[in-house]
Protein backbone atom coordinates (compact mmCIF):
# COMPACT_ATOMS: atom_id res chain seq x y z
CA UNK A 1 0.00 0.00 0.00
CA UNK A 2 0.88 2.99 -0.54
CA UNK A 3 2.44 6.15 2.05
CA UNK A 4 0.50 9.28 1.60
CA UNK A 5 3.29 11.84 3.23
CA UNK A 6 0.64 14.45 3.65
CA UNK A 7 -2.13 12.64 5.16
CA UNK A 8 -2.13 11.80 9.12
CA UNK A 9 -5.44 10.41 9.68
CA UNK A 10 -8.09 12.59 9.59
CA UNK A 11 -5.63 15.53 8.84
CA UNK A 12 -3.72 16.92 5.91
CA UNK A 13 0.37 18.63 6.98
CA UNK A 14 3.19 19.66 5.51
CA UNK A 15 5.85 17.16 5.70
CA UNK A 16 8.71 18.28 8.00
CA UNK A 17 12.41 18.19 5.60
CA UNK A 18 14.56 19.84 8.01
CA UNK A 19 16.42 16.67 8.57
CA UNK A 20 17.02 15.95 5.24
CA UNK A 21 20.11 17.57 3.56
CA UNK A 22 20.21 19.72 0.91
CA UNK A 23 21.56 18.79 -2.55
CA UNK A 24 20.90 19.74 -5.80
CA UNK A 25 17.57 18.48 -7.67
CA UNK A 26 16.39 19.47 -10.73
CA UNK A 27 13.02 18.63 -12.77
CA UNK A 28 11.23 18.67 -16.36
CA UNK A 29 8.51 19.22 -17.81
CA UNK A 30 5.93 18.94 -20.44
CA UNK A 31 2.62 19.35 -22.06
CA UNK A 32 0.87 20.64 -25.24
CA UNK A 33 -1.81 23.05 -26.29
CA UNK A 34 -3.36 22.17 -29.39
CA UNK A 35 -4.36 25.22 -31.61
CA UNK A 36 -6.53 25.92 -34.63
CA UNK A 37 -4.04 26.36 -37.58
CA UNK A 38 -4.89 30.19 -38.49
CA UNK A 39 -3.99 30.58 -34.75
CA UNK A 40 -0.59 29.03 -34.81
CA UNK A 41 0.47 31.27 -38.01
CA UNK A 42 -0.48 34.42 -36.29
CA UNK A 43 1.35 33.81 -33.01
CA UNK A 44 4.57 32.76 -35.35
CA UNK A 45 3.92 35.67 -37.02
CA UNK A 46 3.44 37.91 -33.91
CA UNK A 47 0.34 38.84 -35.18
CA UNK A 48 -2.01 38.42 -32.35
CA UNK A 49 -4.29 41.19 -30.53
CA UNK A 50 -2.55 40.75 -27.32
CA UNK A 51 0.85 40.84 -28.46
CA UNK A 52 4.13 38.57 -28.56
CA UNK A 53 2.10 35.26 -27.07
CA UNK A 54 5.20 33.26 -25.86
CA UNK A 55 6.98 35.54 -24.69
CA UNK A 56 4.20 36.58 -22.21
CA UNK A 57 3.72 32.77 -21.67
CA UNK A 58 7.52 32.34 -20.31
CA UNK A 59 7.24 35.41 -18.27
CA UNK A 60 3.72 33.88 -16.58
CA UNK A 61 5.51 30.11 -16.35
CA UNK A 62 8.71 31.69 -14.67
CA UNK A 63 6.21 33.49 -12.32
CA UNK A 64 4.12 30.50 -11.53
CA UNK A 65 7.31 28.44 -10.82
CA UNK A 66 8.32 31.23 -8.35
CA UNK A 67 4.57 31.42 -6.49
CA UNK A 68 3.76 27.42 -6.72
CA UNK A 69 3.99 27.38 -2.94
CA UNK A 70 1.16 30.02 -2.79
CA UNK A 71 -1.09 28.00 -5.29
CA UNK A 72 -0.45 23.90 -3.60
CA UNK A 73 -1.22 24.31 -0.25
CA UNK A 74 1.38 21.63 1.00
CA UNK A 75 4.54 22.72 -1.03
CA UNK A 76 7.52 23.83 0.44
CA UNK A 77 8.68 27.35 -0.56
CA UNK A 78 11.84 26.12 -2.21
CA UNK A 79 14.91 28.68 -3.25
CA UNK A 80 14.67 28.47 -7.34
CA UNK A 81 18.31 28.34 -9.04
CA UNK A 82 16.65 28.22 -12.38
CA UNK A 83 13.76 28.53 -14.71
CA UNK A 84 14.28 27.68 -18.64
CA UNK A 85 11.39 27.73 -21.08
CA UNK A 86 11.26 26.39 -24.63
CA UNK A 87 8.43 26.12 -26.59
CA UNK A 88 8.26 23.96 -30.14
CA UNK A 89 5.45 24.73 -32.45
CA UNK A 90 4.33 22.71 -35.28
CA UNK A 91 1.06 22.84 -37.12
CA UNK A 92 -1.14 21.34 -34.44
CA UNK A 93 -0.12 22.62 -31.28
CA UNK A 94 2.42 24.55 -29.35
CA UNK A 95 4.68 22.40 -26.90
CA UNK A 96 6.25 24.21 -23.54
CA UNK A 97 9.29 22.44 -21.70
CA UNK A 98 10.01 24.03 -17.94
CA UNK A 99 12.79 23.30 -16.47
CA UNK A 100 13.36 24.30 -12.68
CA UNK A 101 16.61 23.63 -10.97
CA UNK A 102 17.18 24.21 -7.06
CA UNK A 103 19.38 23.43 -3.51
CA UNK A 104 17.28 22.85 -0.65
CA UNK A 105 15.47 19.43 0.87
CA UNK A 106 12.82 18.70 -1.37
CA UNK A 107 11.79 18.07 -5.05
CA UNK A 108 11.05 20.54 -7.40
CA UNK A 109 8.80 18.87 -9.63
CA UNK A 110 5.64 20.69 -8.66
CA UNK A 111 7.47 24.35 -9.50
CA UNK A 112 8.08 22.57 -13.45
CA UNK A 113 4.34 21.15 -13.18
CA UNK A 114 2.92 24.77 -12.15
CA UNK A 115 5.12 26.64 -14.94
CA UNK A 116 3.96 24.54 -17.62
CA UNK A 117 0.44 24.96 -16.73
CA UNK A 118 0.48 28.41 -16.83
CA UNK A 119 2.41 28.98 -19.57
CA UNK A 120 -0.51 26.26 -21.58
CA UNK A 121 -3.42 28.51 -19.77
CA UNK A 122 -1.46 31.98 -21.11
CA UNK A 123 -1.32 30.79 -24.17
CA UNK A 124 -5.57 30.26 -24.12
CA UNK A 125 -5.97 33.26 -22.87
CA UNK A 126 -4.54 35.37 -25.11
CA UNK A 127 -5.95 33.37 -28.09
CA UNK A 128 -9.16 32.70 -27.03
CA UNK A 129 -11.08 35.10 -29.15
CA UNK A 130 -9.74 33.36 -32.08
CA UNK A 131 -10.30 30.38 -31.09
CA UNK A 132 -14.12 30.77 -30.46
CA UNK A 133 -16.82 29.11 -32.91
CA UNK A 134 -19.84 30.98 -33.64
CA UNK A 135 -21.70 29.67 -30.28
CA UNK A 136 -18.70 31.05 -27.89
CA UNK A 137 -17.28 27.11 -27.70
CA UNK A 138 -13.86 25.89 -28.08
CA UNK A 139 -14.04 22.38 -29.89
CA UNK A 140 -10.50 22.22 -31.16
CA UNK A 141 -8.53 23.92 -28.12
CA UNK A 142 -7.45 21.65 -25.55
CA UNK A 143 -4.31 20.88 -23.54
CA UNK A 144 -2.94 17.77 -22.88
CA UNK A 145 -0.15 15.69 -21.57
CA UNK A 146 1.30 17.43 -19.04
CA UNK A 147 3.63 15.55 -17.10
CA UNK A 148 6.74 15.59 -15.66
CA UNK A 149 9.87 13.96 -18.11
CA UNK A 150 12.70 13.72 -15.68
CA UNK A 151 13.17 14.41 -11.63
CA UNK A 152 17.16 14.69 -10.83
CA UNK A 153 19.21 15.13 -7.60
CA UNK A 154 22.57 14.68 -7.34
CA UNK A 155 25.06 15.70 -4.05
CA UNK A 156 26.31 19.28 -4.50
Amino acid sequence: MAEFTHIDGDHVRMVDVTEKPDIHRKATAQGRIYLDSKTLKAIAEKTTRKGNVLATAEIAAILAVKETFRIIPMCHPLPVGGVSVDFVQTDEYIEATVTVKTYGKTGIEMEALTGVSVALLTIWDMVKSAEKDEFGQYPGTRIEGIRVLSKEKSAA
